[in-house]
């Protein structure tokens, strides 16, 4: 008796298992994927000194925000501004930001 739409064959034991462990892999992925949209960091070299810069952003259906943080090697934050939630954190953006004295607008 072979699979069909209105009676399917039902899993085994093993198939049930790869069927549930493929499916939390995916969940998982897509969180992992959200995690890195929502959370950006690049480290520059600012005067000799590493530095990561750092946007957070907040999801919210009305009012999103997010975040612009610099902080030196050790952990010591150097600045931090607010950024509108679309803001583009490249190389070359979070190196002007440095360069221009980490200003409080944040933008480019």
């Amino acid at each position: 008796m072979g699979r069909d739409k209105k009676n399917p064959k039902p899993l085994d034991v093993s198939a049930f298992n790869t069927l549930v462990k493929t499916a939390s892999e995916v969940i998982r992925r897509h969180e992992q994927h959200q995690a890195a949209l929502l959370h950006k960091a690049i480290q520059i070299e600012v005067r000799g000194l590493r530095v990561t810069v750092a946007l957070d952003i907040e999801p919210d259906e009305e009012n999103p925000t997010a975040t612009l943080t610099a902080a030196a090697a050790d952990g010591s934050q150097l600045a931090k501004v607010r950024v509108r939630p679309d803001h583009s954190l490249t190389r070359a953006s979070a190196q002007r930001w440095a360069d221009a004295g980490y200003p409080r607008d944040g933008e480019d």
